[in-house]
């Protein structure tokens, strides 16, 4: 009797799918289970280093808690994340480019009037900056009741939830258009910051000669009935790192002056039908 090759091996291993009762699920695992196998077959991997590979993967669960997400740390700083993105959100022409959500995002921040100062902690480093513009259709009407979900790290380069020193909530804040589709958000500008690297997410870039920097920028989510919603970010563009951004998130749609004290965006959403 002849040895099993790894291509018998591999089909063996896909036909335990074929019943799978979510037909979706036996879809994304088959395919993730061949992609799997041929990436061990193309590298020759050792024992060794797929034992490293499991230790790196378990130390990347340990890091994750309700305020740190080290998977999508990983998801990010690997270019998946603004892959996924980038298939699940295919911006029609002229409307608002999507990038990476990003590991800090929490859920109920204040919702604040139009103009009101998502800065609960000021800092000596603030530098003001007030963020408008307007959120329109494709069509350039404007959009009444659109969401949009702000967040960003203070000038120290911490968001509230890597920072105890922060009031939680910090730098965070919801703001709903009215009829004009007008927004106003009174910040800070944002700084340069370095991604966590105190985890398995940073050993791997520093393994791998990469810095693990993010240029200045304000996180969105802008949403509407009956539109596409959009996770994006604005960019300053003055920031170093543009050209490296550690998660590749970013896009020149998306590169905006923030001198001034001002920063002059609109949002333009896709339908959803």
């Amino acid at each position: 009797m002849s040895n099993i090759t790894p291509a018998e091996h591999l089909a063996e291993v896909l036909s335990r799918f074929d019943d799978a009762p979510d037909a979706r699920l036996g879809e994304i695992m088959k395919s993730a289970i061949r992609h799997m196998h041929e990436f061990v077959v193309e590298v020759g991997l050792t024992r060794e280093e797929w034992f490293a590979g499991m230790e790196g993967l378990a130390a990347i669960g340990r890091m994750c808690d309700d305020k740190r997400q080290e998977f999508i740390l990983l998801s990010d700083t690997l270019g998946v994340s603004m892959l996924v993105e980038m298939i699940n959100h295919l911006a029609a022409e002229g409307t608002t480019e999507p990038t990476v959500f990003g590991p800090f995002h929490v859920d109920g921040a204040p919702r604040l009037a139009m103009g009101d100062s998502i800065i609960v902690d000021p800092m000596d480093d603030d530098e003001p900056l007030t963020v408008r513009g307007q959120v329109t259709s494709l069509g350039g009407v404007p959009i009444e009741g659109a969401e949009l979900d702000v967040w960003q790290a203070a000038s120290n380069g911490f968001y509230d939830v890597q920072d105890d020193a922060q009031t939680p909530l910090n730098m965070r804040g919801i703001f709903t258009t009215g009829a004009d589709g007008r927004y106003e958000v009174s910040t800070v500008r944002p700084v340069s910051y370095p991604v966590p690297d105190d985890g398995p997410a940073g050993a791997l870039l520093h393994a791998t000669g990469r810095h693990n920097w993010r240029p200045a920028h304000v996180h969105f989510v802008v949403s509407a009935p009956g539109y596409k919603t959009v996770i994006t970010h604005l960019f300053d563009r003055d920031s170093d790192f543009l050209d490296s951004d550690v998660v590749f998130g970013v896009r020149d749609s998306l590169i905006v002056d923030m001198n001034d004290g001002r920063c002059d965006y609109d949002f333009v959403l896709e339908p959803t039908v």
